[in-house]
């Protein structure tokens, strides 16, 4: 382990209880629960679902729920085997959350026409009239999601939260997505000073 690594690591010598008598190991540690990336991802996940919850209500869509409708909107019609992947929602857990949407009407599933085996998922008027409704509000809980960051690190956040929720996606398009609202914005001062 590198310096830095040890450095950032959330497990730290601690000192012994100093009690006479007291038989101490030579390498006491502690856990820094506060320093623990994973125990900071779930506490950031936890703010981020709050706001998520306030947003959109108590009869609003939960995450999840957004993210199936989320990749319907872009591509109607995929496999419930496609969701899981796009969505990282486990296969039980996606299977019953999409049963359940069907119930509510946002959803349909019908055979696929190119795997006998599977469901394809398509939205309903319902599903892409409320998915319509919650973009607006979802756009908000982001934007509060990274207010909370210097604007100068919000695209690199967005960056590493890539790497670590989708190791093997190709991030070209994230850099690219990134790299265009950089352009957009510096466009916009230029503009702005030649006013």
């Amino acid at each position: 382990m590198s310096v830095q690594d040890q450095e950032a690591s959330p497990v730290q010598p601690v000192a012994g209880s100093g009690e006479p008598g007291a038989q101490q190991s030579s390498a006491t540690t502690s856990f820094a629960l506060n320093a623990s990336p994973s125990h900071l991802l779930h506490r950031a996940q936890q703010a981020a679902a709050d706001l998520h919850a306030a947003a959109l209500g108590a009869n609003g869509l939960t995450q999840r729920q957004f993210a199936v409708l989320a990749v319907l909107a872009e591509q109607d019609g995929v496999s419930q085997s496609e969701l899981v992947g796009r969505t990282g929602i486990d296969r039980s857990t996606l299977a019953e959350m999409v049963a359940r949407m069907e119930a509510k009407g946002l959803t349909q599933r019908a055979k696929s026409t190119t795997d006998s085996r599977a469901n394809s998922v398509t939205l309903t008027e319902t599903g892409r009239a409320m998915y319509q409704e919650a973009m607006p509000k979802l756009a908000d809980v982001d934007a509060a999601v990274l207010a909370r960051l210097p604007a100068s690190k919000r695209a690199g956040f967005v960056e590493l939260l890539t790497r670590l929720a989708m190791p093997t996606a190709d991030l070209d398009e994230t850099k690219s997505t990134s790299k265009k609202k950089k352009d957009k914005k510096k466009k916009k001062k230029k503009e702005k000073k030649a006013k």
